[in-house]
């Protein structure tokens, strides 16, 4: 009986199998039943009756026995069942005592070394609660050395606790943010077990205006013991981030963005042990700051090119391996740490806009100013030996440039609108980073400045009505300003930008209004696009030049004016002005030209030209014999395609431009209205009848170059007097 054993809940699994299986039986046994005991007689004769007793008895006996065999079973499942719940009370009551003794007699154990050492004499060491605390060290003979915990802001990690003879030492807290140190792992024991790692130093503190806080360094780990390895050294924490720039004020450059903080050193690793192991490895080197931000360039009538972005900070030294022993080996040095990545350049400033010209004798609008520069990327960070180079900052983003002043409006009497000012330059993009790393990609290049507006033509002034002739010609309105030029591709290093897009010309100014003794003036002609932006310089190692810029789409040509209605005189009535000439629609803009690099930049695409303006509606006849109207003005003449931008040094020439539609001619006069039969009782006359309703003006030409559409479609004629 020695050997035998119980387990509380392999009876009570035993006790639960043995319950199923009698539930099964008796349910089987009750479904018997009635086919057992209701047999009918085969036949009314004595044998037939005495078989059918002899089976009826023998199902009632059969139920007897099950019955009484389901109270024995029972009645087992109870005492198995009583027997696993009086072994789990017994095991419970014998535990109690042995856990209370084993704990009074640690207790008693541990007292005298607590009391004069600190420490236990078996068992684990505490792991630390607060911030930057240390952790507990272990039992002199058994037990692990509890971890330091976290530091702080600005605290550095609380220190692994030291283990036995026979333990493993506690591991360093991390330092806090603002580049605080990690705390140091604990020893090993001495027969068995292994150094505990340091903690990891803190990243450096971010600096608004100027440099980068250094990261903290990393824990050293533990030391290890006779056949136990030293702990590993903790990583170095990483370099804060430098400070934005400030931005420029007016027409000034903006500042440079600050450098990234240097990158913590890795811990050391812990000595080796004296007889077996070997000592731990040294931490890795913390990761230099990101250089800060380049300040925007001033906006104004020279706008000031953007801040350079901050140089990425310096890598990290990696930390040193733990110390060899006598016959053991030392530990592996740690790797030094990633260089940090350049400052984004800052952004360019903004041109100022265009002046407008003054009123009465009409004067050109002024031209928009070109934005300012991108600023240059940052430098990536340096690397130390075996590191790896922060890659450089992208640069800033080009200026927009100004708007192009309206042109001013011209006196009555026929002056000529003021030409709308040129758009201003788009900006250049930021130049790439610098060596160390990958260079930065350019910055977009700034959108050129709108053309301005063309100044209104003046109106004909009114002559007496004293006899009827043909009006003198409206002033003609003047061209729309020209597109600015967009803004240059980026610089060496990575990708060139693609230039900027021309702005758009002016639109046309309206000829003026005819008189009855003046005609219609001719509507002025659209502006001419602006050239499309040059593309970028020569890219870095693989870099491709940037694409040129599309040429600006041409100004829409003024629309004709009204033809003067033609004298009322029943004589010899006069027909209606001949409606003036649409504008002819602006030059589409050259497409950007390739700069020399590997694999010149593809010639930018030239503007479309601009649609011609519609013909002026022919005036109407109002005479008692009705006269014609007047035929509708002219449309337009289509704008000439603009010139595709050339490639040089391998580049692909750009595609020619559309040139633009024909205007649409003009409604012809309405007829005039017949005069009224006389009131006569011997001979009635007749009214006179309507005049002939005008013809049509001539659709304008198609716009010259390749591509061009034809010319625009034929004026509807005018419809005939009543």
């Amino acid at each position: 009986m020695s050997f035998v054993i119980a387990a509380p809940e392999v009876l009570s699994a035993a006790a639960a199998d043995l319950n199923a299986i009698g539930t099964a039986l008796s349910t089987g046994t009750a479904a018997a039943v009635p086919a057992m005991t209701g047999i009918v007689a085969a036949a009314q004769d004595e044998v037939s009756l005495a078989l059918t007793t002899l089976f009826e008895q023998h199902a009632h006996d059969y139920q007897t026995v099950a019955t009484q065999a389901a109270l024995v079973r029972d009645q087992f499942v109870g005492a198995l069942s009583s027997a696993g719940r009086a072994y789990a009370v017994a095991e419970a009551a014998n535990y109690s005592p042995l856990q209370v003794f084993e704990q009074r007699a640690l207790a008693v154990v541990n007292a005298p070394t607590l009391a004069l050492l600190g420490r236990p004499l078996i068992g684990n060491g505490a792991n630390a609660t607060t911030p930057g605390g240390n952790g507990g060290a272990g039992g002199l003979l058994i037990g692990n050395g509890g971890n330091g915990a976290n530091g702080g802001a600005g605290q550095a990690g609380g220190a692994g606790g030291a283990a036995g003879l026979i333990g493993r030492g506690g591991a360093g807290g991390a330092g806090g943010a603002g580049g605080a140190a990690g705390g140091a792992g604990g020893a090993a024991g001495l027969l068995m077990g292994a150094g505990g790692m340091g903690g990891s130093g803190g990243i450096g503190a971010n600096n608004p205006v100027g440099v980068g806080g250094t990261g903290g360094t990393g824990g050293a780990g533990g030391a290890g013991g006779w056949f136990s390895n030293g702990g590993a050294g903790g990583a170095g924490g990483m370099g804060g981030q430098g400070g934005v720039g400030f931005d420029g004020p007016v027409n000034q450059q903006g500042g440079i963005g600050g450098t990234g903080g240097t990158g913590g050193a890795g811990g050391a690793g812990g000595k080796a042990p004296l007889l077996w192991g070997h000592g731990g490895a040294g931490g890795q080197g913390g990761s230099g700051g990101i250089g800060g931000t380049g300040g925007n360039g001033g906006d104004g009538s020279t706008p000031g090119i953007g801040g350079t972005g901050g140089t990425g900070g310096v890598a990290g030294h990696g930390g040193a391996g733990g110390a060899g022993q006598l016959f053991t080996a030392a530990g592996q040095a740690g790797a030094a740490g990633a260089g940090g990545t350049g400052g984004l350049g800052g952004n360019g400033g903004n041109g100022a806009q265009g002046s407008s010209g003054g009123a009465g004798t009409a004067t050109t609008g002024g031209m928009g100013i070109a934005g300012g520069q991108g600023g240059q990327g940052g430098t990536g960070g340096a690397a130390l030996d075996g590191g790896v180079a922060g890659d450089g900052g992208n640069g800033g983003n080009g200026g927009t440039g100004g708007i192009g002043g309206a042109g001013g409006t011209g006196l009555v009497g026929g002056s000529n609108g003021g030409n709308g000012g040129n758009g201003g330059t788009g900006g250049a993009p930021g130049l790439a980073g610098l060596s160390g790393g990958f260079g930065g990609h350019a910055g977009n290049a700034g959108l050129g400045g709108k053309g301005g507006t063309g100044g209104q033509g003046g109106a004909a002034s009114a002559a007496p009505d004293a006899a009827p002739g043909t009006g003198h010609a409206g002033a003609n309105g003047y061209q729309g300003g020209t597109g600015g030029t967009g803004g240059s591709g980026g610089g060496v290093g990575g990708d060139g930008g693609n230039g900027g897009a021309g702005g758009a010309g002016g639109t046309g100014g309206t000829g003026a209004a005819g008189s009855s003794t003046v005609s219609r003036g001719a509507g002025g002609d659209g502006g001419m696009g602006g050239a499309g932006g040059q593309a970028g310089l020569a890219g870095g190692a693989g870099g491709a030049n940037g694409l040129g810029g599309q040429g600006g789409q041409g100004g829409q040509g003024g629309q004709g004016g009204t033809g003067a209605a033609g004298t009322d005189s029943s004589s010899s009535p006069t027909a209606g002005s001949e409606g003036g000439q649409g504008g002819v629609g602006g030059h589409g803009g050259a497409g950007g030209a390739g700069v020399d690099g590997k694999g010149g930049g593809q010639g930018g695409t030239g503007g479309i030209g601009g649609q011609g303006g519609d013909g002026g509606r022919g005036g109407n006849n109002t005479g008692t014999s009705a006269g014609g109207g007047a035929s509708g003005g002219k449309g337009g003449t289509g704008g000439t395609a603009g010139i595709a931008g050339a490639g040089t040094d391998g580049g692909t020439a750009g595609s020619n431009g559309t040139g633009g539609t024909g205007g649409t001619g003009g409604t012809g006069g309405q007829g005039g209205t017949g005069a009224a039969g006389t009131d006569s009782s011997s001979s009635p006359n007749p009214g006179d009848p309507g005049g002939q309703g005008g013809d049509g003006g001539t659709g304008g030409t198609g716009g010259a170059g390749i591509g061009g559409h034809g010319g625009g479609a034929g004026g509807r004629g005018g419809v005939g007097g009543q």
